[in-house]
């Protein structure tokens, strides 16, 4: 196995002993407190500091609870679908940048690849660095493929489905699926049934039939608003579909590439704040910049931060990290600070069933933080009570 992300290329400092960090606003499920104090004993956030023992640590800035990002193809130049070194420097680079409960997702290819890698992510899982496995493709819409190889779509067969899901030895999180392909209602029943999410995506269905969809058992959007149909009066599609439902968690990319402010705005103001997650749908390019990468098989060009097929010129995937999500949400999208941890942290930390470790900072929870500084740019970060980004060595 690789050496454990994070051991190299970001300053380390491991709590030995118990710390009060104070100075700080920290954002709270109750609300924000200026000039608060957070204890960390360990691995764990506590309630407070035995007397006498802690070491104080002078912050200034916002702390929030360390970022879940659901859907994350890679960064640092490395992908999830490559060989462990490669996992290793995309999990690095993304914890660097704030998040610090990671699920990888991968990319349509041939089924016995998308096997071999689901046992590798699975070990990486199994050691603590991943959450978990998210399967986009290959059961999706050829109408709607994306960034994905048409010649190794198929639909969505539920034993194919059962195949994936297995070789992930128990850490498959979520599939995407076109559920209006043969196999479609019938594989998210399975998932149902076998508790893993499954997600309405790359697909072309109807309003009715995404709504069925939901009815079988579907909880997430993928990427709401990209690789589906167009919101439409006559047509309203997955889109209405999937804003309109209670039971729907909606992901959205906030880049400044996939969606307009208008469509971001939309999907707060109709899905309320509790029901938005925002993910990066990474790349390879996420962290370092512009170039030639691979996404699956297929090349891609990054051009100013935007990826994009070398055939096509589909946009294939982001090169965003969760650190910028969340400012471009405070400054640019003008959302308040509150719903944008929710949306990066809460609720894809309820989505997965760990809301009774992460995703808030609240006692006997993992001490996972993100330091921002007045102007919203990361400052430090802390995983499992460990800084993996020291503020005081900034």
């Amino acid at each position: 196995m690789a050496t454990p992300p994070g051991a190299r290329g970001t300053a380390q400092k491991t709590t030995t002993h118990p710390q009060v960090l104070t100075g700080a606003k920290l954002v709270l499920p109750t609300g924000t407190v200026t000039d608060g104090r957070l204890t960390i004993d360990g691995t764990k956030i506590a309630a407070e500091a035995p007397q006498g023992t802690a070491e104080v640590v002078n912050l200034n800035g916002w702390l929030l609870p360390g970022f879940v990002d659901i859907h994350n193809h890679g960064g640092g130049g490395a992908s999830f679908s490559g060989t462990a070194d490669d996992i290793e420097t995309a999990i690095r680079t993304h914890r660097a940048h704030g998040t610090t409960t990671l699920v990888a997702s991968t990319v349509t290819d041939d089924m016995d690849i998308l096997v071999r890698q689901a046992g590798l992510l699975s070990e990486f899982a199994e050691q603590g660095d991943l959450a978990g496995i998210h399967f986009e493709g290959p059961f999706i819409s050829p109408c709607r493929k994306g960034a994905h190889s048409e010649a190794l779509l198929r639909d969505p067969d539920p034993a194919e489905v059962r195949k994936l899901v297995d070789a992930a030895r128990g850490w498959a999180k979520m599939v995407t699926l076109a559920t209006e392909l043969p196999g479609g209602l019938d594989s998210v029943r399975l998932l149902v049934e076998l508790g893993v999410i499954a997600a309405v995506g790359h697909t072309d269905a109807t309003y009715e039939q995404t709504a069925q969809a939901v009815d079988a058992g579907a909880t997430v959007a993928t990427h709401l608003f990209n690789a589906m149909p167009v919101l439409g009066h006559r047509s309203p599609g997955p889109i209405a579909a999937l804003l309109e439902d209670e039971r729907v968690t909606v992901e959205l990319i906030n880049d400044g590439t996939h969606l307009h402010p208008a469509a971001l705005e939309l999907a707060f103001r109709h899905a309320g704040a509790d029901r938005v997650a925002f993910i990066t749908d990474a790349m390879g390019a996420a962290g370092v910049g512009d170039g030639r990468y691979l996404v699956g098989p297929l090349e891609v060009e990054v051009s100013e931060g935007v990826a994009r097929l070398v055939e096509g010129g589909s946009i294939a995937g982001s090169t965003l990290t969760l650190d910028r999500a969340f400012k471009r949400a405070v400054t640019i999208d003008r959302l308040p600070v509150a719903d944008t941890v929710a949306a990066l942290s809460a609720n894809p930390a309820r989505l997965l069933g760990l809301y009774d470790t992460v995703g808030s900072l609240e006692p006997g929870k993992d001490a996972d933080l993100v330091l921002l500084d007045e102007n919203f740019d990361l400052k430090g970060v802390m995983r499992k009570g460990t800084w993996v980004v020291d503020p005081q060595l900034g």
